[in-house]
């Protein structure tokens, strides 16, 4: 079986930011990054790279900004009454999570802290990092009915990618490779 539409994968990865060499997140064995092949789960260079391996593959793969979380926004910063955050230790560096006009869940960084007002990133934490990452496929299967109507494979319980995707309302570390 290979990589291909409506097959539901599952991936272990390390990715690393290509300029600094950091490792920005990986999962195991214990806990694979499963996706819908097609859906627009993962990040489509990721994705695309992915397409035609089979089970026990590896690859190395090298993602551009375009294909990953895009470039990076300066108009994506936002200065913010301190008020808005009460109740909240703030530190900077911090990742909470705020939803935009559809909903969705976006992660917001918190850059400096004033007095009467905090910087706040929009920009996803890796936009404007080309990243490279090390997959081994572990396992590839036919999606369900039930998962091609979802959009998603069903859950298995924890969240994808370093549970970047299912996020808390405050998260420090992860950022996930998610789609964006």
């Amino acid at each position: 079986m290979k990589v291909e539409e409506n097959k539901v994968v599952g991936i272990e990865y390390e990715v690393y930011d290509k300029e600094t060499e950091e490792l920005v997140d990986q999962n195991t064995s214990d806990n694979l990054l499963e996706f819908l092949v097609g859906q627009r789960n993962i990040i489509p260079g990721l994705e695309n790279a992915l397409l035609g391996l089979g089970i026990t593959d590896t690859k190395s793969v090298e993602v551009s900004p375009e294909d990953a979380y895009g470039a990076y926004d300066d108009n994506a910063l936002e200065e913010v009454p301190s008020e808005q955050f009460e109740g909240i230790d703030l530190k900077e560096g911090m990742t909470l999570y705020a939803k935009d006009e559809q909903g969705q869940s976006i992660p917001a960084v918190i850059k400096t802290i004033g007095a009467s007002s905090v910087l706040v990133d929009y920009n996803h934490p890796l936009a404007g990092k080309t990243l490279n990452f090390d997959v081994e496929i572990v396992e590839i299967r036919d999606a369900t009915e039930q998962e091609k109507d979802m959009g998603q494979p069903a859950a298995k319980g924890g969240g994808c990618c370093g549970g970047g995707c299912g996020e808390p309302s405050v998260e420090e570390e992860s950022v996930g490779c998610c789609s964006n």
